[in-house]
């Protein structure tokens, strides 16, 4: 063995690697950032965030700045303001009251995004500027009535075309539409949400999603949130039981599964616990609480 040779054949090794290493430097700042970056630093994907929502319906009977000012107080970043609803007031005095710069004032006040309008009772067109206005958002109704499997495909064609008026309106106003699912409606089966996705070509148009009306047809929650992929612009958490149980972590669901589901979907707007028949302002301030802490401890464990 010849040391000598050895020891040169090493010092050329340090030396080119130096060299390759110095150049691969310099052309990574000769390239625009958004691609020497990664050259000089390639992270892994960003992991999916939970962001969590909620109603003002919990609160019907507060005054919709006491309504905003408890959702902020417990966690949640962003809004759902309820047309009436059962009696709601809130987007009707939004309407009436405020307008849209005082409505922006009060979510600036209380931290808040403005996540949706739910206009079951009023219907969009009536609240499709105030929401505009505000910021814009995601609008939520209901569907048309159910029909027979054999149909489905010939009626939600129809149906969405003729929702085509109230996209046009969501493209004029920076917003989204978004169609719940509901018991004996149109879109209240997998397939419907199949044929729906299928069917629909406006990335204005979606789908808000009530677990609560899927389990009573015994319909699979993260088979539902996997059909409805990016066309998912609403996600309530809300399970079928009685009273505060209807909301995740007093009810008996794992909802692990359905978080996992959004995840893999890519799910890009808020988790919203929610439920019907509401208790005392008080009542319901602690079962959201616990709501929000077991959706947190849900996101811990998927993640784990």
């Amino acid at each position: 063995m010849n040391t000598d040779n050895s020891n040169i054949s090493r010092r050329r090794f340090v030396r080119d690697a130096s060299l390759l290493a110095a150049g691969g430097a310099l052309l990574a700042g000769a390239l625009p950032a958004s691609v020497a970056k990664p050259l000089a630093d390639k992270k892994k994907p960003d992991k999916w965030k939970m962001r969590l929502s909620t109603s003002t319906i919990q609160f019907t009977k507060l005054p919709v700045e006491q309504a905003c000012q408890r959702i902020a107080d417990l966690g949640f970043e962003a809004v759902d303001i309820w047309s009436p609803h059962a009696s709601c007031p809130h987007l009707d005095d939004v309407a009436r009251r405020l307008g849209p710069d005082g409505l922006k004032a009060l979510l600036k006040k209380c931290k808040l995004k403005l996540y949706a309008f739910s206009v079951y009772r009023g219907g969009y067109p009536k609240y499709a500027k105030l929401l505009g206005d505000s910021g814009g958002g995601v609008a939520i109704r209901g569907s048309g009535r159910g029909c027979k499997p054999s149909e489905l495909t010939a009626r939600m064609k129809a149906y969405i075309e003729s929702l085509k008026p109230q996209v046009e309106l969501a493209e004029k106003y920076d917003s989204y539409l978004a169609i719940e699912n509901h018991g004996g409606s149109l879109l209240n089966t997998l397939d419907s949400f199949k044929a729906f996705v299928d069917t629909n070509k406006s990335d204005r148009l979606g789908i808000a999603l009530a677990p609560y009306h899927l389990q009573r047809v015994k319909a699979s929650i993260p088979d539902a949130i996997r059909a409805c992929g990016k066309q998912l612009l609403f996600f309530y958490a809300w399970q079928a039981a009685k009273g505060t149980g209807q909301l995740p972590g007093i009810g008996p669901v794992d909802c692990v599964p359905w978080l996992k589901a959004l995840k893999d979907i890519n799910y890009k707007w808020f988790v919203n616990p929610f439920m019907h028949h509401q208790p005392a302002p008080d009542e319901m301030s602690a079962a959201l609480k616990k709501s929000v802490a077991y959706l947190r401890k849900c996101y811990d464990k998927m993640n784990a």
